[in-house]
């Protein structure tokens, strides 16, 4: 599979064309980044800091996506939408690791999701698609029990969105299977004079510092005693891989929008 990585000058974009060229299966075909960038014209695997691989750095989307099956996206939202555009014109497999969408740039991706294969996720690692899924199922239970259910996040320091889209994500499959609607009530950020927790909310809380990865955990407080649920991510890598293992996937799959928990099996 012919794969081009966007947004190639950024940290997963450099991670993407590492991963790529060392995986079975699928090839890099093309590299992008923003207009005007330092690296147009460059070798991609000089971008990347690999060995040369033959294929130049461009801003050309209409000319490099011709020759691609699938768009590996790390980007921001705008840009992401912009991507979207082109894969429907190009019928291309489109996976988005993007987060922070507005509620308009999530309804224009459904759209095109019409027309085009996207697998959207707010994380693409196996680790944090099991997390969700292991909180989901005991957060009914705990919060019968008057368990108090808090995100915590951290990530390094140029990470521009808060909460996180991971954030949000065991968020919203915590929340969907306790009935909570995390869009109009739900959601707490603490901040100032809150007064006392509010029950059936779920917390959030972000850090920002360093080169950290990504460190997520969802903790089920109670009387006397706390429940911690954690996925520390070392190696931007593993969500490299998962965006790979999400492109292969899609790729013989009807016109939709997907997530990482249909690529792994763990919903339909």
């Amino acid at each position: 599979m012919r794969l081009a990585v966007v947004g190639a000058n950024g940290h997963m974009g450099r991670e993407l064309i590492r991963t790529v060229i060392e995986t079975d299966h699928v090839e890099l075909a093309a590299v992008l980044v923003r207009s005007g960038s330092i690296w147009l014209g460059k070798d991609a695997g000089t971008l990347a800091g690999t060995e040369l691989l033959g294929i130049e750095v461009t801003d050309n989307p209409c000319l490099a996506l011709e020759k691609v099956d699938g768009i590996l996206d790390f980007t921001r939202p705008e840009a992401s939408i912009a991507y979207v555009s082109y894969a429907v014109q190009a019928s291309l497999v489109h996976v988005i690791g993007t987060t922070g969408f507005s509620d308009e740039q999530e309804r224009v991706i459904a759209h095109a999701a019409r027309d085009i294969t996207i697998i959207k996720s707010g994380n693409m690692s196996l680790g944090i698609n099991l997390l969700a899924g292991f909180a989901s199922r005991a957060a009914p239970t705990l919060l019968a029990e008057d368990f108090d259910i808090e995100i915590l996040e951290m990530h390094h320091r140029r990470k521009v969105d808060a909460p996180s889209g991971t954030a949000l994500f065991l968020g919203k499959s915590v929340a969907q299977n306790c009935n909570i609607d995390l869009e109009k009530e739900g959601l707490c950020i603490h901040h100032g004079d809150t007064g006392e927790r509010q029950k059936g909310t779920i917390g959030f809380a972000s850090l920002r510092g360093g080169t950290v990865a990504g460190e997520h955990s969802v903790v089920f407080a109670g009387e006397g005693e706390r429940i911690i649920l954690s996925h520390i991510a070392e190696d931007r890598s593993i969500f490299a891989r998962g965006a790979i293992k999400a492109a292969l996937w899609a790729r013989d799959k009807p016109h939709g929008l997907y997530s990482m928990l249909n690529v792994l099996g763990l919903i339909d």
